[in-house]
């Protein structure tokens, strides 16, 4: 049995690694989307991570179209009861910005899409600083009081605002963020660990950092003046990670640190992730089914200190 950790204040309870579902749709197509999912089940994974904008913004694709390989998973699988599943508002072309308006019709669609009643945990994707923080509040807690949403979160906002928000709903009496999902990971560590985690820490929130795995970079398949045939190898996706001098050297400790161990590098840095403080559930997607070992055996490994040692001398 994988045991679950509670997000913040909350009742939502979650296995250590969520499932990103931005590939669904997308580089994974319903058939490997579903395998993907099994798999992850199957390992003890509850925790699923999706939004109503993925993946849009590249040719072919739709936004909603994760919402919609997920919505019809749980109704083919039958075990909704049985997994946490997490979106978000606010990136959609369809529905821009954080608008109180914007935030219900965006849950409606989402809701209609994933096939639920109510969604486990809802993200403000990206804040949107033309809405005040209490109009953005103040929307979340009436769908929480209307049941359409369990607990509330958000993701890629400044700590200011953050604060101010945590602020309000206690002043107010109203629904409060319970989790933040930054991003953070063993090359990217100062945009969590400067001052939003000191925030998450003073009001128990939860973390559940995205790109986990750095776009695949420390997964060990990128590397310097290697090219790889992958969608992601992009500038500033995990290609521009090992053209660094800091990418190198944190991938040279995380295969030092995952060879003596005899595990893959990806289950290392996912490991390493889940061991900082505050964080509850890294997020790591997988387009594969092959590639869902290596995320789910994280669930089993618990780093030394030596080791923790190690990855935070290379990496900070």
């Amino acid at each position: 049995m994988v045991a679950l950790r509670t997000l913040g204040s909350s009742d939502v309870a979650v296995s250590p690694l969520c499932l990103g579902g931005n590939v669904f749709g997308w580089t994974a197509d319903e058939s490997a989307s579903f395998a993907v999912l099994d798999a992850y089940a199957e390992a003890g994974g509850n925790f699923l991570d999706t939004a109503d904008s993925y993946m849009y913004q590249f040719p072919g694709n739709e936004a909603g179209q994760s919402e919609r390989i997920i919505g019809k998973w749980l109704a083919a699988r039958g075990n909704r009861a049985d997994v946490v599943v997490a979106t978000k508002v606010g990136d959609s072309p369809k529905f821009k910005g954080l608008a109180p308006a914007n935030i219900k019709a965006a849950a409606e669609e989402s809701l209609r899409r994933l096939g639920i009643e109510r969604i486990d945990l809802y993200y403000t994707h990206f804040d949107d600083e033309s809405v005040p923080v209490g109009e953005i509040i103040t929307a979340l807690d009436e769908l929480v009081k209307e049941g359409k949403v369990r607990a509330i979160g958000t993701s890629n906002i400044s700590p200011e605002r953050l604060a101010a928000s945590l602020e309000f709903s206690d002043r107010e009496g109203l629904a409060k963020y319970v989790a933040l999902q930054p991003q953070y990971n063993l090359v990217a560590r100062d945009g969590y660990e400067s001052e939003r985690r000191g925030i998450v820490e003073r009001h128990g929130l939860a973390c559940v950092p995205y790109f986990g795995l750095a776009s695949g970079f420390l997964t060990g398949k990128y590397r310097p003046g290697e090219q790889v045939d992958n969608i992601r190898n992009l500038p500033g996706l995990a290609g521009g990670y090992a053209d660094s001098e800091h990418g190198v050297k944190v991938l040279a400790a995380l295969e030092e640190v995952a060879k003596a161990r005899g595990a893959e590098m990806a289950t290392v840095a996912l490991a390493w992730l889940a061991q900082q403080p505050t964080v509850a559930a890294p997020i790591a997607s997988a387009r594969t089914v092959e590639q869902v070992p290596a995320l789910v055996a994280m669930h089993d490994v618990r780093l030394s200190d030596d080791e923790l040692r190690v990855l935070d001398a290379a990496s900070a």
